[in-house]
């Protein structure tokens, strides 16, 4: 595989409005401590992608070329690989465990027991024409003793693993591997979008309290919910920021177009907090007439349609019995959360603290880090430097079982490598 020159990481999100790219580093600090700063970020219009799926892969192509032309001209050097986010309606969620009896003759658990445990909790019947993500630990079983987070060394006959398994659609893993391929880029792995992104936005405190991150896309929106330190819970809800520059166009009489900048300069979601006087004339805004059109009305667009949306993510918190009971509350990131008065509306629907989630514990010098709609392409790359300092999620110095797509992208790497020069 090749390297990146200079050791960079990059993050590649492929969404259905953007396409997103950030490039970082790891710098060397006192004491053997390692930093990352991230040294360019660049986003170009994301065609032929429609609900995270690809419908046409020569129009990504263009997108994803389009948008690494921009990103070396601000790092000054090629990128050569990447971490690619995967979302989309196609993933799926599953549990399972794995047990075996520990190898050696003293009992004591090694970094291959936990391996050969984790594997047997891969060897699950995948649905058809599906192959496995990510294999998740939950936590580990030793000789009847539950809960426990990190066996190695300890003393047991019998190891069991409970595991979140992650499933994508072959299709659209081979889609989207041959898409960045032709782009010019090698795939270090493919990373769930939800995952990475809550990567760089939570703490691990909050991990362990019970915190919900929530990305509101274009046209989905993907949540995970982590507790006890782990991931519980993942949901791809099928909408997002456009089904409310649809609602807008479709209330005000205007174009699509129009309706976007409307919400991006006037939108907001509290009805209580804006006068009835205030208008908008949405000539100003690119429409060919001078409509004039009430404020309020526009907020009661917003608002009812950012209140379903809410409504389905409580839903899957019933689901888990998890409503309204996470003490760290809710952490809301991608491009739609830039919607002034989402954190107000959000409190009272789901009924629990709420705030905008942004990059943690990064250096930058761009102030693109601190863009929402980047903090998935952030995310990748932290899950990059984490896994190159081997410290990735859910490690517990168990080597590669952790990295993605793993054995299951290897035969498509190998496949494309052969088709593209």
């Amino acid at each position: 595989m090749r390297k990146n020159q200079g050791n960079l990481i990059s993050g590649l999100d492929i969404g259905s409005n953007f396409v997103r790219m950030v490039v970082g580093q790891l710098i060397d600090k006192e004491a053997g401590a390692q930093e990352l700063q991230i040294l360019g970020a660049a986003e170009f219009p994301s065609d032929g992608v429609q609900k995270g799926v690809i419908n046409s892969i020569e129009d990504v192509v263009s997108s994803v070329s389009a948008c690494l032309e921009r990103v070396e001209r601000m790092v000054g050097v090629p990128v050569d690989s990447t971490w690619v986010g995967i979302s989309g309606l196609h993933i799926l969620s599953q549990n399972s465990k794995g047990v075996i009896a520990v190898s050696k003759a003293n009992n004591e658990i090694a970094e291959e027991d936990i391996q050969r445990a984790v594997e047997a909790a891969r060897s699950i019947a995948t649905p058809l024409n599906y192959e496995v993500l990510h294999v998740l630990p939950k936590h580990y079983t030793v000789d009847g003793q539950s809960g426990i987070k990190d066996p190695t060394s300890m003393t047991g006959v019998r190891l069991e693993v409970d595991t979140q398994i992650i499933l994508g659609s072959s299709s659209q893993i081979k889609n989207l591997t041959k898409a960045v391929y032709r782009a010019g880029l090698d795939i270090e792995d493919l990373v769930l979008s939800i995952i990475a992104t809550s990567e760089t936005v939570v703490t691990k405190r909050q991990k362990e309290l019970g915190v919900m991150v929530v990305n509101l896309g274009g046209s989905t929106t993907s949540l995970a919910v982590f507790e006890e330190g782990q991931l519980i819970h993942t949901a791809i809800i099928p909408i997002g920021s456009q089904l409310i520059t649809n609602d807008i166009a479709v209330g005000l009489r205007t174009s699509v177009d129009v309706a976007e900048r409307v919400k991006l300069e006037n939108g907001d979601c509290r009805v209580d907090l804006t006068s009835k006087k205030d208008e908008i004339d949405l000539f100003e805004l690119g429409s060919p007439e001078h409509d004039i059109v009430k404020k309020k009305y526009l907020t009661e667009i917003i608002s009812a349609r950012v209140e379903e949306i809410l409504q389905k993510i409580d839903n899957e918190l019933r689901k888990i019995q998890r409503s309204g009971l996470l003490p760290a509350g809710v952490m809301f990131t991608g491009a739609g959360a830039k919607l002034p008065g989402l954190v107000e509306i959000s409190k009272k629907v789901l009924r629990l603290p709420t705030n905008l989630g942004y990059p943690i514990n990064v250096i930058s010098v761009t102030d693109k880090v601190n863009d929402l709609g980047f903090a998935t392409a952030v995310g990748l790359v932290k899950w990059g430097s984490s896994m190159q300092a081997g410290s990735g999620y859910g490690k517990s110095g168990v080597g590669d079982v952790f990295r993605g797509t793993g054995k299951a992208l290897d035969h498509v790497k190998k496949l494309f490598k052969t088709l593209i020069p």
